[in-house]
């Protein structure tokens, strides 16, 4: 789990996330596309994201907008669902990708994104007592959130969903993030031709294979900084150009860069455990 609080005019480009997602916009408007189609979300409305869901977003009716969320890794989730007895056989979906009308929720929120910030505001704030807060915080969050807002997942955001033939090149992308196969060498895995398979995985993943393996690798490269990688040892590994082309693809996909991704997750493994 993870959070962050941004304040930005820019306009995101077709991403996904490897996690779920659950935020507060705390002031002015923005517009994006989901995996339910186009959605406008105000201040004061709740914003959601599922794991491999293509989303965008740009302001409306303003300059900039100014959110926070958490970022909750599949299991967490899966392992909230299992406490509540929520079950579901093609997994979890938050059912909206804009939430309005619950205030319960969006205090419960407000309040778990209040005790992460002092969480991180200095030594005392790893104290067993902050960590209980944060705990609970999130337990009760979670609970709403599930109980209230989730579903059977939608076929685009589930990899498990796309047809058989396009799992294959999905897992084949993956499996070779430095030196991806060509298009012809994907399209004659698949038995198709090229913009036949363009056009196939666009439908089955929301993007074309070279913009999903550009999200895939940034997403491997956050999971590699995370576990104490340098920069540019994580750049490397997953196949970027070089660092630069990291840091874009990064703004790109999470709205923050791998410098400040490094520095946050670093300070949290200089800390001592709660006692």
């Amino acid at each position: 789990m993870y959070g962050t609080h941004i304040e930005s005019s820019r306009h995101y480009g077709r991403h996904w996330h490897a996690v779920y997602g659950l935020g507060l916009l705390d002031d002015g408007a923005q517009s994006s596309a989901s995996g339910r189609g186009p959605v406008d979300a105000f201040a004061g409305d709740l914003i959601t994201t599922n794991p491999g869901e293509v989303h965008d977003g740009q302001p409306l009716g303003s300059l900039s907008r100014r959110w926070r969320m958490v970022y909750l890794e599949p299991p967490v989730v899966q392992a909230m669902a299992d406490d509540l007895a929520i079950a579901s056989p093609q997994g979890l979906a938050l059912a909206r990708p804009v939430i309005q009308h619950d205030l319960e929720l969006r205090t419960a929120l407000d309040l778990l994104l209040q005790r992460l910030a002092q969480w991180n505001e200095g030594p005392q704030a790893f104290s067993s007592l902050a960590t209980l807060a944060c705990e609970e915080a999130l337990a009760h969050t979670g609970a709403l959130l599930l109980s209230r807002h989730a579903n059977a997942i939608p076929r685009q955001a589930s990899a498990a969903g796309a047809p058989a033939a396009m799992r294959q090149v999905c897992d084949r992308l993956a499996d070779m993030l430095q030196a991806p196969p060509t298009l012809t060498q994907l399209a004659a895995m698949a038995g198709l031709g090229k913009y036949q398979l363009l056009r196939r995985f666009t439908q089955a993943y929301g993007l074309p294979p070279h913009a999903w393996l550009l999200q895939q690798r940034a997403e491997q490269a956050r999971n590699r900084v995370q576990r104490g990688a340098s920069l540019a040892d994580a750049a490397a590994d997953c196949g970027f150009a070089d660092q630069s082309h990291m840091t874009r693809i990064f703004m790109r996909q999470f709205g923050f860069t791998p410098g400040a991704w490094q520095k946050a997750t670093a300070g949290r493994k200089r800390q001592p455990p709660p006692q």
